[in-house]
């Protein structure tokens, strides 16, 4: 199958970024610890949809306006960091208590992947690696540019979900280890911190 040495590089690289801790598996894992598993999946689910929504958009060249235009970086930075703040504060000041997380309660995954979603898709650094990693493993035969970038963010969230998914059951378990009181909040407040963290990095990285 013509591409298919590409399709393998490409896996390997994805193996390496997925098992590199960055802010998607801060996200995750926080997410799992607070409020247990199935929220940490609905927000891999949430994350790894934006994924084929960036890969869409770069096969299709919106995301090179992020490189023409600053201004639309920049609106869309600016966005991204005011929705993570808004769902710090929401963790902050309605958490619930860590016994919900023994009982599975809380977060509903609709929610969890609502907000994983529109925290990936607020990421313009994340178009940006998609347009600028992609086309590598594009091989130059003839074929669809949309089809092989779809197949390529298919390939990097089948990866990803391996990787994750032992992320989240294991913030998951350790979580339930560690609050020994029903009304101990510090999964959210680590969760809150972790949504304000990433909005700080979205605030004042450079471009």
């Amino acid at each position: 199958m013509p591409g298919m040495e590409n399709i393998t590089l490409f896996a390997l690289a994805a193996l390496v970024l997925a098992l590199t801790p960055g802010p998607d598996m801060l996200l995750i894992a926080s997410r799992s610890a607070s409020q247990g598993v199935r929220a940490g999946f609905a927000t891999l689910a949430g994350i790894q949809a934006g994924v084929y929504c960036h890969a869409l958009a770069a096969a299709l060249g919106l995301s090179q306006l992020l490189q023409l235009v600053p201004l639309a970086y920049d609106l869309i930075r600016y966005l991204g960091a005011g929705y993570l703040l808004y769902l710090a504060w929401g963790c902050v000041r309605g958490g619930q208590p860590a016994a919900a997380v023994a009982a599975n309660e809380g977060l509903s995954a609709g929610t969890a992947f609502r907000q994983g979603l529109w925290t990936n898709l607020l990421n313009p650094k994340m178009a940006l690696f998609v347009l600028a990693l992609f086309p590598q493993f594009v091989p130059p035969a003839p074929g669809s540019l949309l089809m092989w970038f779809l197949l390529l963010a298919t390939v990097l969230n089948g990866v990803g979900l391996l990787v994750n998914g032992v992320v989240i059951v294991a913030a998951s378990r350790l979580a339930r280890r560690l609050v020994a009181a029903p009304a101990r909040r510090w999964p959210q407040y680590v969760l809150g911190g972790v949504f304000a963290l990433l909005a700080g990095r979205l605030l004042w990285q450079p471009r």
